[in-house]
């Protein structure tokens, strides 16, 4: 039986009815009615200290959960300043409802105060957008919201709401299911393209795999690792597809692409059969990858607008990862590629990082290899993007748990809040963030958000007073004519964090690294690290 609220109230009850416990929001008053409602709610609400970082944190929350996130900010420059979270879990397929406050819907069209069109300016970036102006029709967009974020290739829903429309009053029932004609996604692939791909593997005398962030997305990890020892197949990753498997497993090679691993490289451009699995082949990795007329290549992905799009296609199949792999792993039959498998190995035993000790500094790689050797199986590293993110994508080794970063869009500033969702959605793990000291000035603000919500995010910021990737490219690309890259004026960022009643340490030589980062793993409160790496330092070690 319905009960008549207003569409405030109406939204909490939906959240809750969607298994919501908590969200990431700045309030302001176009939202103010929302907010008003949640007061009376269990669902925890946790305060950032800028909008895009709401639906960063968001972003790390849904990655680890496995389900939609929320994140909200009011009308206006609360809502544009959420682009460009919004574009980065479009662009790595996070399932996100992003709910924004609206002015009311008379003044909408008027140019009044904090009035913007968010649903036009976030258009390119979200699987679907709301502009909600009929109040009983909320609870079930909200439903179609989540069930379009959730599923097929997951991604943000906008549901933008002015201030009236939050005020009316309906009568609520929540709908247990939604059907929407135009949006039917596929799950189980097609028995005849998933036969060939047995078939495909089962000839192929040098085969790979080349797993993205899509696994994680499907729950389908370990079947991917599964048909991996099955098969006795090599496994490259993506950045997005970093700690799928184990580091050390004796199948895995590294990160492909541009800024990869030799060996990955060299696997994806000597394969006769390449299999692509939740893998968009984005420009970082595509570089790798030569078109050959001896190359067949198997590509299975929910979305059919990839498959095909950066390469060429032998064998498509299009479906939910899981459903597919499950059929896959029904039909592949166990072999032997011991020639192709004993090359690739001992060029992986060949490839040699420099880890050595620096004159100036950490050096970055020997500082990453210490921090594997003391992390827990159970634990998140959260990287930024820059050097530090490549220097992380490299070197660290993951014998369990979950890396997590910005893939496609590439956004500074993501490290500290995705790692606040992260640690949120599984208190129970240790989740460290590792940002360059360019990438943290973006995010460092959000060190209030975990001292007042109690979230024990461990920060490592690696310093050499530089915007490093930047410098590395006019270094070699403009004759190192380097233009605004000098990061003079920046804090010591350990009194920083002692201001915030953080506790930190400095690491200025490798010898320091292994204490000081026991005193990081030790701490059940925040802690930050402030390491020394020279300024010329490069991204490959």
């Amino acid at each position: 039986m319905s009960q008549k609220i207003t569409v405030a109230q109406a939204l909490v009850k939906c959240l809750e009815a969607e298994g919501i416990s908590m969200i990431f929001g700045y309030p302001g008053a176009a939202i103010c009615p929302f907010y008003d409602s949640l007061a009376d709610s269990k669902i925890k609400h946790i305060l950032v200290r800028h909008e895009a970082n709401a639906g960063h944190a968001a972003n790390g929350f849904a990655r680890l959960s496995g389900k939609p996130a929320v994140c909200v900010a009011t009308s206006g420059p609360g809502a544009t300043n959420l682009i460009t979270a919004i574009a980065t879990a479009y662009m790595d397929s996070i399932p996100l409802v992003v709910i924004t406050g609206q002015v009311s819907t008379e003044q909408i069209g008027r140019d009044v105060f904090q009035e913007a069109d968010i649903t036009g300016a976030a258009q390119p970036f979200v699987k679907h957008s709301y502009l909600i102006k009929n109040a009983e029709q909320v609870p079930e967009i909200v439903k179609k919201a989540f069930y379009i974020a959730g599923t097929g290739r997951p991604g943000p829903v906008l549901l933008d709401i002015p201030y009236d429309v939050q005020l009316s009053l309906i009568d609520f029932e929540y709908p247990e299911n939604v059907e929407i004609s135009s949006y039917k996604p596929c799950f189980e692939g097609n028995k005849l393209q998933v036969k060939r791909a047995a078939e495909a593997i089962k000839e192929a005398k040098k085969p790979l795999i080349c797993a993205g962030g899509g696994l994680f997305t499907a729950n389908a990890r370990e079947l991917a690792q599964s048909i991996a020892e099955t098969a006795n197949i090599p496994v490259i990753c993506t950045m997005m597809g970093i700690s799928l498997m184990p580091s050390d497993h004796p199948l895995f090679l590294g990160m492909v692409g541009m800024h990869g691993k030799s060996v990955s490289n060299r696997a994806i451009s000597e394969c006769d059969l390449l299999i692509l699995l939740g893998a968009r082949v984005g420009d970082r990795a595509a570089t790798a990858i030569k078109e050959r007329e001896d190359l067949k290549v198997i590509h299975i992905d929910i979305d059919p607008a990839e498959i095909g799009k950066n390469l060429p296609v032998n064998v498509p199949v299009v479906g939910d990862l899981k459903a597919v792999l499950t059929q896959l792993s029904e039909v592949i039959e166990p072999k032997q590629n011991e020639k192709w498998n004993e090359y690739l190995c001992g060029l992986k035993k060949q490839e040699i990082t420099n880890n050595g000790s620096s004159e100036t500094g950490v050096n970055p790689a020997a500082f990453l290899k210490d921090l594997s050797e003391l992390l827990p199986e159970k634990c998140v590293v959260s990287a930024d993007v820059g050097q530090n993110q490549i220097w992380t994508a490299n070197n660290l080794k993951l014998r369990g748990g979950r890396f997590i970063t910005s893939g496609g869009m590439g956004t500074m500033g993501y490290s500290v809040p995705a790692a606040i969702g992260a640690k949120s959605a599984v208190p129970e793990a240790e989740v460290i963030a590792i940002c360059g000291d360019g990438s943290f000035q973006m995010q460092s603000m959000e060190l209030a958000t975990m001292i007042q919500h109690g979230i024990a995010v461990k920060i490592i910021i690696m310093a050499n007073n530089r915007l490093g990737m930047v410098r590395e490219v006019q270094a070699n690309n403009y004759n190192n004519r380097l233009t605004a890259v000098f990061l003079d004026g920046s804090p010591d960022f350990v009194k920083l964090a002692v201001a915030y009643g953080i506790k930190g340490e400095y690491v200025n030589s490798i010898s320091e690294a292994k204490s000081a980062l026991e005193n990081l793993l030790k701490s059940d409160k925040p802690y930050v690290l402030q390491v020394k790496v020279d300024e010329n330092e490069k991204s490959i070690l």
